[in-house]
């Protein structure tokens, strides 16, 4: 813990940690700005408000399903700390659309929505090429023994920016929310310029513009490794059920906890404290070492987790009719302690669960491919996440709650920790055999 911590002291670490958190701050503020306005003021239908948030993430992901392929092919072929900068620069245009957006939203909701989904896509498209750099340059940057721990600290710092993005989202107002955004882009792209230069490491690649023909070549040409198909297929179904519960989240919130939009953005809030908790403490237990030991029955206890979550809704005590509980009254409720807590267990071991799996791998190919493993990773990834978000739209049209919807993730977890497991087996299959071979 205390070595990886003092990679925060460190220039070859520091600018790109504060780089990422910023990012996931600024994309969290919009994103649940947007999402508890629409779900507070604009709709009054759960099944509309969960397929709002449904299209919404949608969108989001959708640029990482259609242009990882060429994100991953420029940062193995171009100098990654370069790319960054020109991402952050971008941002400042879109968080500028966004910002818009929530303003114009007060008087034209129909206007806003439009200007805010825009910017949604558009920073999906941020996020697509700033993504396998965040991952890709650690191990340009960081000895073998740091990558494990600098990993951990990229995903707890980021858990914890979307944490303070969440608050501030829950308590701002839309003015507030869309000077703060427009600040903290530009502070990211100072903090982008100070990232250490991370030229390309192997042979110049030809780039492949097809961004169809690209994805394929570029999955065929990662998932036919055993251990990493495993990784990334175990790494996809993680996002769907991530995917899935932030989706059902703020409705969920309103119509079954009857709470306000500071209750669902404590949700939120205490669903990155978890990850942040978790992702610190399986480098912890592991020492350093990546490795997916505990990946099957983290996830395994995370669904145990989302059951007890549903279990806890089941037995609630709504608000008298026409109210919604504060903070406070929702904290004074006798059973908030076992929301909570199945909330923070949730995130916590799903944190444990995927967090050696994205070291697993930027450590398992060479320096000159970790770019366009982390892309096809995304591919498959974003892919999971559509999927995630169809399967909450066809369960709201089947007339499915958001309650019962939590019995879905319970089962996806159930299948992230068979895939782990066999994960788990494979790599040990491969160590003996190097072994055998020296």
């Amino acid at each position: 813990m205390q070595a990886s911590l003092r990679l925060l002291g460190n220039r070859r670490f520091l600018p790109l940690f504060v780089t990422q958190f910023l990012g996931a701050f600024n994309d969290n503020l919009f994103k649940t700005s947007m999402v508890l306005f629409v779900t507070y003021a604009v709709f009054r239908d759960p099944h509309q408000e969960s397929n709002f948030n449904a299209l919404a993430t949608g969108l989001s992901v959708l640029p990482f399903f259609l242009l990882s392929a060429l994100s991953g092919q420029l940062a193995d072929n171009m100098d990654k700390a370069k790319i960054i900068r020109l991402v952050k620069l971008a941002e400042i245009l879109i968080v500028g659309i966004g910002a818009a957006g929530l303003l114009v939203s007060q008087q034209h909701p129909t206007m806003g929505i439009a200007l805010m989904l825009l910017a949604v896509f558009a920073m999906g498209i941020h996020s697509t090429f700033f993504g396998p750099i965040k991952y890709a340059i650690l191990p340009q940057h960081l000895h073998p023994d740091e990558v494990l721990g600098g990993t951990g600290l990229v995903e707890a710092g980021t858990y914890i920016a979307i944490l303070a993005g969440t608050i501030a989202a829950g308590w701002m107002s839309p003015v507030v929310s869309a000077v703060a955004m427009l600040t903290v882009s530009c502070l990211g792209l100072l903090a982008g310029r100070m990232v250490p230069p991370a030229p390309r490491m192997g042979k110049a690649i030809t780039l492949d513009f097809n961004i169809f023909r690209a994805s394929w070549r570029l999955i065929g040409g990662t998932m036919h490794i055993p251990r990493l198909f495993l990784a990334i297929m175990a790494i996809s179904f993680f996002w769907m059920v991530a995917t899935v519960l932030i989706v059902i989240f703020p409705p969920l919130v309103k119509n079954d906890f009857t709470a306000t939009k500071e209750v669902a953005s404590l949700f939120l809030a205490i669903f990155s404290i978890g990850i942040a908790v978790g992702s610190v403490a399986i480098n912890r237990l592991l020492q350093g070492h990546v490795s997916a030991r505990y990946s099957p029955v983290s996830v395994i206890i995370m669904a145990g987790f989302v059951w007890f979550f549903q279990y806890a809704t089941v037995n609630w005590t709504p608000a008298p009719a026409g109210t919604l509980y504060s903070v406070t009254d929702f904290l004074a409720q006798p059973h908030s302690w076992r929301v909570l807590m199945a909330l923070f267990g949730v995130s916590t071991f799903g944190g444990m669960f995927v967090v050696p799996l994205y070291a697993f791998l930027t450590t398992t190919v060479s320096p000159n491919e970790t770019a366009r493993t982390v892309a096809a990773n995304n591919v498959v990834n974003s892919g999971a996440m559509v999927v995630g978000a169809l399967v909450i739209i066809a369960a709201m049209g089947m007339g499915l709650s958001n309650r019962q919807a939590l019995l879905i993730v319970a089962a996806l977890c159930i299948v992230s920790a068979t895939l782990a497991w066999r994960l788990h087996k494979a790599c040990e299959t491969h160590a003996r055999k190097e072994a055998a071979r020296h």
